[in-house]
């Protein structure tokens, strides 16, 4: 069980990250800017529309997107490392790693979801949904990505996957860790709140845990 560390502003040994955001304004995206920004790292938040941004301390609005490797690779050099939370039907995983190469930044946390975890069953979280008539449009996609990105072997990428469910919730801090297995509560729930995922993203761009690894969260 990964506990508080209670102060929110303070940062591993004291380091201030550079962070390249990209997709800074959506849903989970804005969660894990506005966690990396209380605890004092310097955020570049790169988005399609830099006036989804908010104005806050610390935080740099960059427009670039996915579709223009050579551009979004501009925007995030010199970084500390990227981390990227976007919408997979909608954005490639090629151009993203075309980007990476091309920034000179090696480090990247990429945001895959759900489905690629396996089931106690052995089947993986898509197929299970698909056996129950459920395909949200970005699962096949985001799927599509973390098998891409297992083949990267001249990056030092971390892939985190939240719980099935993931919605607006409560900054707890207190969560568990798995791997490649989807974590069920005792009541077979398996769900992390966008708040506490976005804690479990920034702590592994402090400490980094999972180098050519994927991790998940949930309660």
């Amino acid at each position: 069980m990964h506990g508080d560390r209670g102060d929110v502003t303070s940062t591993a040994a004291g380091n201030r990250l550079s962070i390249a955001l990209v997709g800074a304004s959506g849903n989970i995206g804005a969660r894990i800017r506005d966690e990396a920004l209380a605890r004092g790292h310097a955020v570049t938040g790169v988005v399609r529309h830099v006036e989804r941004l908010p104005t806050a301390a610390n935080l740099t609005p960059r427009a670039a997107s996915t579709r223009d490797p050579e551009l979004l690779g501009r925007t995030v050099a010199g970084h500390d490392l990227v981390i990227v939370s976007v919408r997979w039907n909608e954005n490639d995983i090629d151009q993203v790693l075309d980007a990476a190469r091309r920034s000179g930044v090696a480090r990247l946390i990429v945001v895959v979801g759900a489905g690629s975890l396996r089931m106690p069953d052995g089947r993986l979280y898509f197929d299970h949904n698909l056996d129950r008539g459920i395909a949200p449009p970005t699962s096949a996609a985001a799927l599509q990505a973390f098998r891409r990105l297992c083949e990267v072997t001249d990056l030092s990428w971390t892939a985190v996957s939240p719980a099935a469910n993931i919605d607006a919730g409560i900054r707890t801090g207190a969560f568990r860790i798995g791997a490649d297995d989807l974590l069920l509560d005792d009541a077979g729930q398996s769900r992390i709140s966008q708040e506490d995922f976005a804690v479990a993203v920034i702590d592994e761009a402090e400490r980094p845990r999972h180098i050519r690894r994927r991790f998940t969260v949930a309660y």
